[in-house]
């Protein structure tokens, strides 16, 4: 079997595996590339000893520990210890179930972590649950980080190990198992992976090569080096280990963790090589594979085509429209929510007729101008995820509080038909369909426990300029706030949580069975709303939706009659003869031809 690992650092390398040493040599045709034979099969255990600097002692005594390999698949015993090999082949015997073949326009997502998705925390525990999800009508899992990171417990997007799979969770061998599961129940997989950073503990790639520069900085320090000398390789193990996720797990889909902090000066992106890729990957293998980004930054031109001078993607988030129906919701105006919070059902149209309510307008939160116009005659509404709750939303907040922590059953049930309803492709977050009483808080695991108090020390010192006291804010590293963020798989089979997981389900094949839900103009979205009275309206083609966030009922004129109810939280009659029809307080009504 051949190993290789780039290291244009060192004078020496070595691999280490099963405990014998073999001399590795440099590749004459890539420069800073060392191969080596050697006799492996899968699980055998390897590493690579680094020593001398380049242009030192060619035979000088090897320095340092042997480290795991940077694309390795596998570590089993976590980010401090030898790499194990992977036979792909052997992990799915027999013919592989084929995956959906669902647009992203007619997708529902939802997004969820397995380590609390179940109190078990595993994979094959997620996959068992799957028949949840066929049930509601989602057609893919987001499926939150799965690279190792130190610990057992923890978020993911401290990961160290970009083309591996965390050994707590099941390896390789239990993300190959879900996905199987997952598309032989009809759902496609999309993972969220990290580009822009590594996590403070365990990463050993400045040891082989300039993947870090200087040059740039970042919230997490030295950049990733995406343009700096040796970043083309760098690259190429970034968009390696995609691929790999999308080639070797047969994953569907990628999440793109905030690509605002990918700094990149080059004429040729890496977003844009990315893209590039996984089209070329889609076409060979005649699967529909697609690329959803994380951005801050209001830009269209993150989605708009490459010809067109965009980076390609398929899709980004949509804070603004979660900014704008969070204000509405709850009334909150602290921090960005201060720009959406004097006239939330103002925000709220502009983001669903024109996707950014910062389109160039003054951010108060920034202290700026911010965004960017999307073109909506060239821009369709499936390059936007609308959702009302993600990962970073509720796990952010001091106490990991859901909105289900504040809002009556009615609120919740607003929030669903807004998102569900919309023009973008919605995405849901593990436990929102059913109101769970449970947070989801900010937990970790680190074994360093230097590292382990400063981050509980950051963590309570952010919340103390807003107010909290240091002992009410959870302790990430206490095991207990990881367990008080799992799911409690008994709450769907009660009230009120059974009724809300049936308006979920109810207002997704709708969007199914409507294919005016799903119709991609921006342009073709009519509403209007009273920002005193708390009502909102939309049309999407024949059907409208009517949505009072009012304590008090309210009656709204439609202007047309011959329209029939299709769906309501609270009973409602047909429209009058006047087309005027009654909704009751906190009650959204979804009606029809």
């Amino acid at each position: 079997m051949q190993f290789e690992v780039w290291a244009p650092l060192t004078g020496r390398v070595a691999l280490w595996l099963d405990g014998a040493a073999y001399e590795m040599t440099l590749d004459p045709e890539r420069a800073g590339w060392w191969v080596a034979e050697a006799p492996a099969a899968d699980g055998s255990r390897y590493g690579f000893l680094l020593g001398g600097g380049p242009d030192g002692d060619p035979d000088g005594d090897q320095q340092g520990p042997v480290r795991p390999d940077p694309r390795g698949r596998r570590l089993p015993e976590g980010p401090e210890r030898l790499s194990a090999v992977v036979d792909f082949a052997a992990l799915t015997p027999g013919e592989p179930a084929a995956p959906p073949r669902v647009p992203l326009q007619d997708a529902v997502l939802y997004e969820l972590h397995i380590g609390t998705f179940t109190p078990e925390g595993t994979f094959d525990a997620a996959a068992a649950r799957l028949g949840h999800l066929t049930g509601l009508g989602v057609t893919h899992v987001e499926l939150m980080p799965v690279c190792p990171f130190p610990g057992r417990h923890g978020w993911g997007y401290d990961g160290v190990a970009p083309w591996a799979v965390h050994e707590p969770y099941g390896g390789p061998a239990g993300l190959v198992r879900f996905v199987e599961a997952a598309h032989a129940a009809g759902l496609g997989v999309v993972l969220d992976v990290v580009h822009n950073h590594l996590g403070p503990s365990g990463n050993h790639l400045p040891a082989f090569g300039p993947y870090f520069t200087d040059t740039h900085h970042t919230p997490w320090g030295a950049a990733v080096n995406l343009d700096a000398p040796g970043s083309d390789e760098v690259r190429a193990y970034l968009l390696g280990s995609a691929l790999a996720w999308l080639r070797d797990y047969r994953i569907d889909g990628l999440r793109l963790d905030a690509v605002h902090a990918l700094v990149d000066g080059r004429a040729l992106t890496f977003l844009e090589e990315l893209a590039a890729a996984v089209d070329e990957l889609a076409a060979e293998s005649g699967r529909p594979l697609f690329l959803i980004a994380e951005s801050d930054q209001c830009d269209p031109r993150a989605t708009m085509p490459r010809t067109a001078g965009g980076a390609g993607l398929h899709a980004q988030w949509n804070d603004d429209f979660h900014h704008a129906l969070h204000c509405a919701l709850t009334g909150e105006s602290q921090a960005y929510y201060a720009d959406f919070a004097a006239a939330p059902l103002g925000a709220l149209t502009k983001t669903m007729t024109r996707a950014f309510f910062h389109d160039g307008t003054w951010s108060s939160f920034r202290g700026r101008h911010h965004g960017r116009p999307v073109d909506r005659g060239r821009t369709p509404a499936h390059r936007f995820l609308g959702y009302t709750q993600t990962h970073d939303q509720i796990g952010n907040r001091a106490l990991g509080d859901r909105l289900s922590a504040s809002l009556s059953p009615g609120l919740l049930a607003c929030a669903a038909a807004v998102a569900l309803t919309g023009p973008f492709v919605p995405m849901l977050f593990m436990g929102e369909e059913w109101g769970a009483d449970t947070p989801w808080q900010y937990f970790t695991d680190h074994p360093d426990p230097e590292l382990a108090e400063a981050v509980r020390a950051g963590r309570r010192r952010e919340f103390a300029e807003h107010g909290w006291k240091p002992e009410e804010i959870p302790d990430p590293q206490d095991p207990a706030t990881r367990d008080r963020s799992c799911l409690d798989w008994a709450e769907p089979e009660r009230e009120p949580h059974a009724r809300l997981l049936d308006w979920y389900r109810t207002l997704i094949t709708l969007r199914r069975t409507h294919p005016d839900l799903r119709d991609p103009d921006l342009a073709s979205v009519r509403t209007a709303h009273d920002e005193e009275r708390r009502w909102l309206t939309f049309r999407r083609g024949d059907v409208r939706v009517v949505v009072n966030f009012s304590a008090e009922p309210t009656t709204i004129a439609l202007g047309r009659n011959g329209v029939r109810v299709l769906a309501s939280w609270i009973p409602v009659d047909h429209p009058d003869s006047d087309g005027r029809v009654h909704v009751p307080a906190e009650s959204a009504v979804v009606l029809g031809p």
